[in-house]
């Protein structure tokens, strides 16, 4: 494979890969999760007294 066309392929798969990781980031966390972490931060801020 000629070093042009690598490159083509290369810039096509980060494309690729950007779209699939923005449409990631743009989901809402769910509820249950951002209470786990709700939880997490209360059992540490108590730890820390």
């Amino acid at each position: 494979m000629a070093r042009k066309d690598k490159s083509l392929l290369e810039q096509q798969i980060d494309e690729n890969l950007r779209r699939v990781f923005q449409k990631e980031t743009e989901k809402e966390i769910p509820d249950r999760f951002t209470q786990l972490l709700n939880q997490l931060k209360e059992q540490e801020a108590q730890h820390e007294q």
